[in-house]
């Protein structure tokens, strides 16, 4: 019997006041696999990760994750049951330390104190797992911080370590390197190419610098105009006339 995909969306559709966002768009992600989402702005690709997480609910089609529909299901559902996400613009608490915003998503794997109040001990179950997480996405030295002061770049490793601490299998990255400065982009890359290759973790990708994406995923799904138009490997989609009229503007 042939294995479950780890996320497959089927026949996905959304309509919102009579305009059609999303149409008949299906796509298998295997299992430890790496895949990009690319398209031009407004092809629906944010949309797209906005249905899969949860965050909006699709007039058409499912979401599965290992199998399972779990279109039904409430965000927090999604993530308890391995589905992680991050977002184009930071949703970390910017008022709280570093640890403390990776200490909130641990509490879901370990357990441990949830005052924010009076900061448990350091060897607090979550609190250590949080500190593990941090130091491998190379912010082990600045776990007292406040995440409103760290630099862009970190915030961006900070959401990483969130979505580490909180266990999540499958794992939708949204453009993780805007606004990040090309001095920090490759230690990024390092760090996602670490949740797929050395994790082991599914992970689907928008991102729009293309030399980055390109030298990460393993197969590449291009939107246009709220649908699927190609999905193979970087070379074989890049190469197709279709996606270079649609994407690039060009026609080979």
């Amino acid at each position: 019997m042939t294995p479950s995909p780890a996320l497959a969306v089927r026949d996905l559709g959304l309509q919102i006041g009579g305009a059609t966002i999303l149409k008949d768009v299906s796509l298998a992600v295997e299992r430890g696999s790496m895949v990009g989402v690319i398209g031009p702005n407004g092809a629906g690709k944010t949309t797209l990760f906005n249905v899969i997480s949860g965050v909006m609910k699709p007039t058409a089609g499912r979401v599965e994750l290992d199998g399972a529909d779990i279109t039904g299901l409430s965000v927090p559902r999604r993530t308890r049951a391995g589905l992680g996400r991050t977002f184009q613009t930071s949703s970390l608490f910017p008022k709280l330390t570093v640890l403390e915003n990776v200490r909130l998503a641990a509490q879901a794997q370990r357990g441990g104190s949830y005052s924010l109040v009076r900061f448990p001990r350091r060897s607090d179950p979550a609190t250590e797992l949080a500190a593990e997480k941090l130091t491998e996405v190379g912010l082990g030295h600045r776990l007292d911080a406040l995440a409103g002061d760290i630099s862009h770049g970190d915030k961006r490793k900070l959401e990483i370590a969130v979505l580490l601490a909180s266990d999540a299998d499958v794992v939708l990255l949204d453009e993780p390197m805007a606004g990040v400065a090309s001095g920090d982009v490759p230690g990024l890359v390092e760090i996602i190419r670490g949740l797929h290759k050395e994790q082991g973790r599914t992970v689907l990708m928008v991102e729009h610098h293309m030399e980055v994406l390109l030298g990460l995923v393993e197969k590449v799904a291009v939107m246009h105009f709220g649908t699927i138009i190609a999905f193979d490997t970087p070379a074989v989609v890049m190469a197709d006339p279709v996606v270079q009229s649609a994407y690039l503007g060009t026609a080979a």
